[in-house]
């Protein structure tokens, strides 16, 4: 994040050290005349840090440092004090102030200081972020294609390549992109993340670069773009597909030239950031039809990662049900969520247009209908509960499949009878074992290990199948 300081400091010896020991990188500095300046910028545009001595506001200080922390950005305070005076300084930091400063520090400590008061601003800003940090774990998978995008997210995720995340509505193209942010070298630094198929277009380029007061009618007070705010992070362009080709042009000029200029501006600042965009369209097809440029194309998918919908992840269903579930469980009060056998093969048999976000969706109706966390097919909706079966294997001997697999590769179709069948047969045999994870074992001609493996795999638990 760009970070714009305010330095409102009367004596020039204490402002020239002041202004010294502050960051070179990543820091915009005002240098304020008095206590009404700072009100007429405060008017017009945005800032995150102010820096002043206790002799500007000459009257009432409490109160005006009150009123600097309420400002739409909550600025921090950083008050440079001549003396010590407890019952003063109370008051101060009951008002709000961060730091209080002696101006009688050495410049090393007044510098480690006010670094670290703008370190800690840099950290807190991401007014988007979730309360669990997403990690790439979460999309754990035993399907190959999942497998090889994961291994290609976690090494570009070191690198700050620019990369294009397709995939259909509700895959979790945002959660893979904080995902990759959170294990990459930028992960101190701000996300921001911005829908471009959620804005209107008079707004979408103030929203990405910013804009001056005046700039435009109703433009009362500056305002920071994403890119700004995202200095030294990350910026996650979503359904990039949806923004208009004028707009198009100023993004290549930012992602060429690192360099942002704010609308009504006349100078551009120079911005560090990573730029993950994410599309549920074909965007090679869209440049193909003229939609969308392809030089920014190019720019943008230097590593292009493709997220399969979750009816070719159906192995995966499981797993991902437990996560889930495990996840909205205590938001709704459930100590314990438990899925029947039954509800979770409707769930496997299910086509998922909505993907992941639809499981979720349908887990949370899901555990809400159920009693004490138990979700069982009458807790589903109907039209999932009635999904097609899989077909017996006499029916497939005879050419009796679903219509709907002959538009589907034969590897995926594949995968998916295989997988019904293992667990089918393990459900099986630990129902005639009674849970007997050595006599399972045994008489399916496996490893101990490898029936926990598949067992973790299928959420089957041992628990469930005890006299």
């Amino acid at each position: 994040m760009l970070i714009r300081i305010m330095l409102l400091i009367p004596g020039t010896d204490l402002r020239r050290r002041v202004r010294a020991v502050l960051p070179r990188q990543d820091t915009v500095v005002d240098l304020l005349r008095g206590e009404k300046h700072l009100w007429e910028r405060a008017a017009r545009r945005s800032f995150d840090v102010l820096i002043a001595h206790e002799s500007t506001f000459a009257d009432n200080p409490a109160d005006n440092i009150a009123l600097v922390r309420s400002l739409p950005e909550t600025p921090s305070v950083i008050l440079m004090v001549e003396e010590d005076r407890a019952e003063e300084q109370s008051r101060f930091l009951a008002a709000g102030v961060d730091r209080i400063l002696y101006t009688g520090l050495r410049d090393e400590v007044l510098a480690a200081a006010i670094h670290a008061e703008i370190a800690r601003r840099q950290r807190d800003y991401d007014p988007t972020a979730p309360e669990q940090p997403p990690l790439l774990s979460d999309f754990q998978s035993v399907v190959p294609s999942m497998q090889s995008l994961l291994h290609m997210a976690d090494r570009v995720a070191q690198t700050g390549s620019a990369i294009l995340i397709q995939g259909e509505t509700g895959v979790g193209k945002e959660h893979l992109a904080r995902a990759i942010h959170a294990v990459g070298h930028r992960r101190n630094g701000p996300f921001v993340a911005i829908n471009c198929g959620g804005l209107p277009e008079s707004l979408m380029e103030s929203e990405l670069f910013g804009h001056e007061a005046g700039a435009f009618t109703g433009a009362n007070r500056g305002r920071r773009g994403c890119f700004e705010l995202a200095h030294a992070g990350t910026v996650f362009l979503d359904e990039i597909g949806e923004m208009p080709r004028h707009l198009q042009v100023k993004l290549l000029r930012v992602l060429h030239d690192h360099q942002v200029r704010r609308l009504g501006s006349e100078r551009s600042l120079r911005v560090d950031v990573r730029v993950i965009a994410a599309t549920n369209r074909d965007l090679a097809q869209e440049v193909g039809e003229g939609n969308f440029r392809r030089d920014l194309y190019y720019r943008l998918s230097v590593v292009t990662l493709t997220l399969p919908p979750l009816r070719e992840r159906r192995a995966d269903l499981p797993h991902l049900v437990e996560r889930a579930l495990a996840r909205v469980a205590p938001r709704l009060g459930v100590h314990a969520a438990r899925i029947s056998e039954a509800a979770m093969e409707a769930l496997i048999r299910y086509d998922w247009p909505g993907n992941i976000r639809e499981l979720h969706n349908i887990l949370e109706r899901a555990l809400l209908l159920g009693e004490n966390g138990y979700v069982d097919v009458d807790c589903l909706p109907p039209g999932l509960a009635a999904a097609t079966p899989l077909p017996q294997l006499g029916d497939l001997a005879d050419g009796a499949i679903p219509a709907a697999w002959l538009d589907r590769p034969l590897d995926q179709i594949r995968q998916e009878i295989t997988d019904a069948l293992e667990r089918a047969y393990l459900h099986a045999w630990l129902g005639r074992t009674g849970g007997r994870i050595d006599r399972t074992a045994q008489a399916a001609g496996i490893e101990t290990r490898t029936l926990y493996q598949k067992m973790k795999r299928f959420a089957l638990r041992k628990e469930n199948y005890k006299a």
